[in-house]
């Protein structure tokens, strides 16, 4: 008898797009939509992670909970205080509840950025240097797979130290 796949969420939603604007504005979406924990991995964190607009999104997520929770594993964390002050400032404010690693050596091959939203939701771009992306809608199957891989690369960095940031 041949098996049939599990299914996701009921909604499940897989849609693939080509533009970074775009990109960018569902990670601003997605957001205030997060309940509980925001994972970022990406070789470095561009300029709109400096933006007002973000670091304040941000900002309201880490205060609506005691329990929300940030990280982020960067291949590159040197320039992020000349790139993103405005979110290293965000990050050692709430170093209790966002951290910063920087992934070792042995993993800057890895080349797919993505952002996990709690456990269900994601946005994964296929390589750094391009705008293909996919988004990943209530599809647990889909997300389990980068929260695998997060995890992974999460054991195997250290706290970065970049420009001298304490606690993070």
């Amino acid at each position: 008898m041949p098996s049939t796949p599990k299914p996701g969420l009921p909604h499940a939603n897989y849609e693939r797009f080509e533009s970074m604007r775009q990109y960018e504005a569902m990670f601003d979406e997605f957001i205030p939509r997060t309940q509980r924990v925001i994972r970022i991995f990406d070789r470095t964190l561009g300029a709109s992670y400096n933006t007002p607009a973000r670091c304040d999104l941000l900002r309201d997520f880490l205060r609506a909970d005691p329990l929300n929770r940030l990280f982020a594993v960067v291949h590159d964390a040197d320039t992020l205080p000349r790139v993103c002050p405005r979110f290293m400032a965000l990050l050692q404010r709430y170093g209790h509840l966002a951290k910063l690693r920087q992934s070792p050596r042995a993993a800057r091959h890895l080349y797919d950025p993505f952002v996990i939203f709690d456990a269900s939701s994601y946005l994964h771009r296929f390589h750094h240097d391009h705008m293909r992306y996919a988004r990943g809608l209530d599809d647990v199957d889909g997300t389990q797979q980068l929260l695998d891989r997060f995890d992974e690369l999460w054991d195997a960095s250290k706290p970065a130290s970049a420009g001298g940031v304490v606690g993070l």
